[in-house]
């Protein structure tokens, strides 16, 4: 009876799945062992992948411009006016000088999050070691850039001149405190979204393998992954859009 008992546990336990295992950083060669500072993971693999795709898409693809487009030279076009037209419209002419670097945050971003929708891929953005450094980089980057164009004027970023003479002490206290969380939202947000939602597919797959739930679980998969192709749209867009914010606040910090 025993032994019977055992046996069921241990068929219920070969049952069970783990959507988090799919975020696990792996040595791409060898098998398991320790992840050091120059192995060379799963994450390297996708993170490469994704510049792979941009240099074939705004590279190569537009390498033979034409007048009727093709397209790749179509979905690059359509990517740099979309990027172009927010920069302008967030932190006017003065910003257009900074969008090289934010065309290219926006394509690395929904570049590595289409990627991370394929079978058998891994989502770097679904990391918090990427997005974190993506986060801090575009944090540094303005408050350097505010103080290089502003001096000590920046500093008027935090100082609500429009508030009671009384009230700026304290406002200025909050809008510090939220200055300094900026990278922890804008990474957290575009980790934790990423991540909830291939979770959240992986859940619905290992439902898939019970006959009596099978359909509804593939057309609850089929659900889930449209909206994960939006939401890996939507979220570099967040993520793009912010940095052109905070770039407008570099640029124009006085309230």
């Amino acid at each position: 009876m025993a032994t019977e008992t055992h046996d069921a546990a241990a068929e219920s336990s070969s049952l069970v799945f783990h959507p988090m295992d799919q975020f696990i950083v792996k040595p791409l060669f060898g098998h398991g062992g320790d992840v050091g500072m120059f192995t060379i993971t799963n994450v390297t693999l996708w993170l490469f992948l994704a510049i792979v795709v941009i240099v074939l898409l705004m590279v190569v693809g537009t390498s033979k411009r034409a007048i009727v487009p093709s397209r790749s030279q179509s979905i690059a076009e359509l990517a740099y006016g979309f990027v172009y037209k927010m920069v302008e419209d967030v932190t006017g002419k003065d910003g257009l000088k900074y969008f090289p670097y934010i065309m290219t945050l926006f394509m690395f971003i929904v570049s590595a999050n289409f990627l991370g929708l394929l079978p058998k891929s891994f989502t770097t953005t679904s990391h918090f070691a990427v997005t974190v450094v993506l986060a801090m980089a575009v944090f540094l980057t303005v408050t350097i850039l505010g103080f290089v164009k502003n001096g000590a004027s920046f500093l008027g970023l935090f100082w609500v001149s429009s508030a009671p003479l009384a009230l700026r002490p304290i406002l200025a206290i909050i809008e510090l405190i939220s200055y300094f969380v900026r990278p922890v939202s804008h990474s957290i947000r575009l980790a934790g979204n990423v991540m909830a939602g291939h979770a959240v597919i992986k859940v619905f797959a290992g439902f898939a393998a019970i006959a009596v739930i099978s359909p509804i679980s593939v057309l609850a998969i089929t659900a889930m992954y449209g909206l994960e192709i939006l939401v890996s749209f939507i979220q570099a867009y967040v993520f793009t859009i912010l940095t052109c914010v905070y770039l407008k606040d570099a640029l124009h910090p006085h309230h």
